[in-house]
């Protein structure tokens, strides 16, 4: 009886044969999931940038057709010097970035407290502090609170109902995040002689910079475009970007003129948008290991 010795060589070409091939595959889902991005985000982005680079007769009728001349950075300098842009930029300052401040700092310290501790009580009170998400906030009662306080038409009274807004969202994202925190670092940090509010500046805080990055980005998107309660609270007193823009838009300055109200609309997106794509990092670790936890 005899063996066959088979070579190495004639193995390998009749393994190769024996070998499914894999077929390609389309990707169909990921391709479509492309499109219908394109076509939600792209589109109105297109008919606004189309439209302010219009002229008057050309945008009278806003459609996502081409300008026949480009008149963007003429339209910016319009709506720049004659919409009094600048003073409502620094009133959106003005009332943003204490309040956002100050909705961070007491909504992470609350969210600190409700996050250690367990019971019925803490659950009850994280109830109640998140449910200024689901509910809105009664317009007429603020103004005539506000108004009682001698608030009313000042920049601290809008201060103080965007902070009550938001104070819940704050405490929404952080608390999950809390959450996932060691006890132990807390402890470490007493055992060396440090006290509550210590170990809260320098141990939390510096572990809250992800998700509280991300509930600042959402915050100031919330009172960047806010128009209906800065009209109540502060209307034609204090001017903000877009109360500035109703205000100039129903006087009849950029009445009919659509390509001036989306060069408006442009340049007051564009500071939020700068600021997005900057931390966009950081904003989506903080969706992740915060909200989702």
């Amino acid at each position: 009886m005899s063996i066959t010795a088979t070579s190495p060589r004639t193995a390998a070409p009749a393994a190769a044969r024996r070998a499914p091939r894999r077929r390609f595959r389309f990707p169909y889902q990921p391709v479509a999931a492309i499109l219908v991005a394109v076509l939600v985000l792209g589109v109105p982005f297109w008919l606004v940038i189309a439209t302010a680079s219009k002229d008057q007769a050309e945008a009278l009728d806003p459609n996502l057709e081409a300008p026949s001349d480009w008149r963007l950075l003429d339209n910016f300098a319009t709506v720049f010097g004659d919409g009094r842009m600048m003073s409502a930029f620094f009133g959106s300052l003005l009332v943003m970035v204490p309040a956002v401040v100050g909705v961070l700092v007491l909504g992470s310290m609350a969210a600190w407290i409700l996050g250690r501790r367990g019971g019925r009580l803490s659950a009850a009170i994280y109830a109640l502090a998140i449910s200024g998400i689901v509910l809105p906030p009664a317009v007429v009662t603020i103004v005539l609170l506000l108004r009682q306080l001698g608030l009313a038409g000042t920049a601290l009274g809008m201060i103080g109902v965007y902070m009550g807004m938001y104070l819940s969202t704050v405490i929404f994202f952080v608390t999950g995040f809390v959450r996932t925190i060691p006890h132990e670092l807390e402890e470490a940090a007493r055992v060396d002689g440090a006290g509550p509010v210590r170990v809260f500046l320098r141990v939390i805080l510096p572990l809250l910079k992800p998700v509280l990055a991300t509930a600042t980005i959402l915050i100031c998107l919330y009172i960047w475009n806010d128009v209906f309660y800065a009209l109540f609270v502060i209307g034609g007193r204090i001017d903000t970007l877009p109360l500035n823009l109703y205000q100039v838009a129903s006087a009849g300055l950029y009445l009919q003129n659509w390509h001036l109200i989306f060069a408006y609309i442009i340049l007051m997106s564009l500071p939020l948008l700068i600021t997005f794509v900057v931390a966009q990092r950081r904003i989506i670790s903080g969706i992740t290991s915060g909200a989702v936890k």
